[in-house]
């Protein structure tokens, strides 16, 4: 395969380069894939082991993928590279040198869940507020630690740190981190953060394995380099020290991950580290119409930490930008809908090639009423991910606990499930007795006989099950399982449940089992011609590390998708809806503090605009529920910084681009009429640039008083949209309609007075 001839000159330039540290910048839309894919073909056809190949990726769908392009080009070599994500590769490590830190091979990964449990046992043992010392915010603090390489020791050393958390009225911070770091080397168990800092520590503290893992990899990749935290860079500047073969791909303007504790420095400053660096940037975008491209290129040049590019395409001009402005979230979600639909009637186009883009997850419930009442079919991506319903995370737990005796919180989980007489008071006992023996759970179980524990005969045969379950990994992982679902009684009160929801448990522990089933089956033999086969350890390694993105697929079935805009990265659509583009929610509030945060802000919105392949549709509202209540809302700066040849507006304004233009830019808070409601606005005759003045009256302040005089006009046949006048609140629209006959009802918006559900049998209405 001439995979060279497949790239154009700029990635041509980054597959050849391959010696010395490299730096591929690769703008949206510009086949990094590729790049990356055909970089380590080009290396292994060089002849460079397989073995001394390190490529490190943030999703393991993402590294399936490449892995599966490289093996057509070069084969089975492909399956000896060291290919994976972070922390996978990180945690493959650990499994081999863990007991020089303290850790066994098999110890257990705790995900998210696992972890928050963990801080709630330990605040509740403590005595504190649970509603002060929150498990979230306690985790996210910890990470953040974590990931500038931090321990809880070093922590609590720092005053700094100390007096932080005392002003913040959380002065037991530091004891809370110790105790779970503590509890966490007891239970022989890493959460996601420890993959990252043991690996760390492991390489400072033991220079022979630093040694040993710097000889072997003799070229490093690291894809989306922009997303890196302090901690993996450090980790890769170690590895990449002696033969400085290291390359890194990614595009500072998709830095959008700071709250994960990414840092865009890392990319801005690698040439600083790597002072003969040599820099490629892959400009040519495949994905998007020139018009999108363009639009996104025009937004970005406004950030000032940036590494200077010009994206452009090939592409077709491709249609304008469309941005709809709508009265309220929930005129919003219908008017997204109504275009969907009239897309989908008009083009023939599928569900899948439509997805609405938001800031926050809050926003999707007016978007998926519309949705519903239009009967188009959607999905959620990036919602409860399969490994974290609960039947899986049942079964999952006993398999830890049979690998890994010491995990105390898989031991809570199904010490009483199914129930077996363990209770609550029970448990307590167990707890207080380990902790005062200084040894674990399990073994204290082992021992409830010794320790005058009431009950020690069914905890002994819960013992004794747990046993009889470890005699059985050396077999295929399956065979494990399926035991271990059948004698713990699992797979029997899920299959005696027969409502829906009981079905569809019984149905998602089947789908596990046939995962497992596939997993045991290993293509390859040993020495002695026997097929070889997945066993549990490894199973269980694999997908402690799975992610949302590795388990979802956003084109699975003919549905919209609906996501987050951080969700979206690395996603691309026919059609992108990006919705709620308003002060305050995009670029959100929480973000307005600084530059870098505001510049952030503006990365997430080149990057969903850029998610676009051929249309693109922005979204407002002028008003939107927030606690119960209407807010009035005001453009996003975003769309005043879009250059307004690229948009088209006249769909919902009665004037021309420009004229909308200069208006979004005032970024006064919009009013949703066509007169103006201010009365020390200046005149305007164009009625566009009338809407967005700001009202003078709130929506509670009291009404004028009845005029005697005020006549008003038949209602029979009034209209949605319609302008009308009331005798008390003055001009309004007529939003909605409901009712027959003598009952029937309007939803009306007044200018000055907001929303009244008016009875159209009692009112007196003027219609225009």
């Amino acid at each position: 395969m001439d995979y060279l001839s497949l790239l154009n000159p700029s990635q041509r330039d980054a597959v050849e380069n391959t010696e010395g540290p490299v730096m591929i910048v690769a703008g949206a839309g510009s086949g990094k894939t590729r790049v990356l894919t055909y970089r380590v073909a080009h290396i292994l056809k060089k002849g460079v082991d397989a073995f001394n190949i390190l490529s490190l990726t943030f999703t393991n769908k993402a590294s399936k993928e490449m892995r599966e392009r490289i093996h057509s080009v070069v084969g089975n070599e492909a399956r000896n590279l060291w290919m994976g994500t972070f922390h996978s590769i990180f945690a493959r490590i650990l499994r081999v040198e863990s007991e020089r830190i303290g850790y066994p091979r098999n110890f257990t990964i705790y995900d998210t869940d696992d972890a928050k449990s963990l801080l709630k046992s330990i605040v509740k043992e403590l005595n504190l507020d649970e509603k002060l010392y929150k498990p979230a915010g306690l985790l996210n603090r910890i990470s953040a630690a974590k990931n500038a390489l931090v321990n809880a020791r070093e922590y609590m050393a720092n005053d700094e740190n100390t007096s932080f958390d005392e002003s913040s009225g959380r002065p037991l911070f530091g004891k809370i981190f110790q105790t779970y770091q503590d509890r966490c080397f007891k239970a022989s168990a890493m959460d996601f953060d420890d993959l990252l800092l043991k690996t760390f520590e492991l390489f400072r503290n033991h220079a022979d394995i630093l040694h040993k893992y710097q000889h072997q990899f003799k070229y490093i990749m690291v894809d989306e380099f922009q997303d890196t935290n302090q901690a993996q860079y450090a980790i890769i500047k170690k590895l990449a020290a002696v033969h400085q073969n290291i390359a890194v791909v990614g595009d500072d303007a998709q830095s959008i991950y700071a709250f994960r504790g990414a840092t865009i420095a890392n990319i801005l400053g690698f040439q600083r580290d790597f002072s003969d660096v040599k820099t490629f940037k892959l400009e040519q975008n495949y994905r998007s119409s020139q018009t999108i491209v363009e639009a996104a290129g025009g937004l970005i040049k406004l950030n000032k930490d940036q590494i200077p590019k010009k994206v452009f395409t090939t592409n077709d001009l491709g249609e304008k930008i469309k941005v709809l402005r709508a009265l309220t979230d929930n005129e919003e979600g219908k008017m997204v809908a109504s275009a969907i639909f009239q897309e989908k009637m008009n083009a023939h186009v599928a569900n899948k090639d439509f997805a609405i883009l938001y800031r926050t997850n809050a926003q999707s419930r007016s978007l998926e009423e519309a949705l519903r009442k239009m009967n188009i079919p959607y999905r959620i991506y990036g919602g409860l991910s399969f490994y974290q319903r609960k039947e899986i995370k049942d079964i999952l737990a006993y398999l830890r606990l049979v690998l890994n005796t010491n995990d105390e919180e898989a031991l809570k989980r199904v010490i009483n499930y199914p129930t077996r007489g363990i209770g609550k008071t029970t448990l307590d006992k167990i707890t207080v007795v380990a902790d005062e023996q200084n040894i674990s759970l399990f073994e204290t179980l082992e021992r409830a006989r010794e320790f005058g524990i009431k009950g020690y005969e069914v905890l002994g045969d819960f013992v004794l099950m747990i046993r009889s379950f470890q005699t059985m990994l050396k077999r295929p992982a399956y065979d494990v399982a399926m035991h271990v679902a059948k004698q713990t009684g699992l797979l029997k009160s899920l299959y005696e449940d027969k409502t829906v929801e009981g079905i569809a448990r019984y149905e998602n522990m089947e789908e596990l089992l046939n995962g497992l089933k596939e997993f045991s089956i290993d293509e390859s033999v040993d020495e002695d011609g026997v097929q070889k086969y997945g066993i549990l350890e490894e199973y269980m390694s694999d997908i402690a590390l799975l992610t949302n993105a590795d388990n979802e697929d956003p084109a699975d079935n003919d549905k919209v998708t609906m996501m987050t805009i951080h969700a979206s990265k690395g996603l691309e659509f026919m059609h992108v809806f990006i919705v709620g583009l308003e002060e305050n929610l995009f670029p959100s509030q929480l973000s307005l503090n600084s530059r870098q945060e505001l510049e952030e802000e503006r990365r997430l919105f080149y990057v969903a605009i850029t998610r676009a392949m051929k249309k693109l549709t922005l979204s407002f509202a002028t008003s939107r529920f927030k606690f119960g209540n209407i807010n009035n809302a005001e453009p996003s700066r975003f769309l005043s910084e879009l250059d307004p040849q690229y948009l088209q507006m006249d769909a919902i304004f009665s004037k021309g681009n420009q004229d909308i233009y200069s208006q979004i830019k005032t970024t006064a808070p919009p009013s949703r009429f066509g007169k103006s409601l201010s009365p020390n606005a200046k005149s305007n005759t164009s009625s566009v640039g009338q809407r967005f003045n700001t009202p003078t009256k709130s929506a509670t302040e009291a009404p004028p008083p009845i005029d005697p005089n005020f006549i008003g006009d038949d209602t029979k046949n009034i209209q949605i949209q319609q302008k009308v006048e009331h005798q008390r609140f003055g001009f309004g629209i007529v939003i909605n309609l409901e009712g027959v006959g003598e009952g029937k009802k309007a939803e009306i918006e007044f200018e000055q007075f907001g929303k009244k559900m008016i009875v159209l049998k009692f009112a007196k209405l003027k219609l225009s």
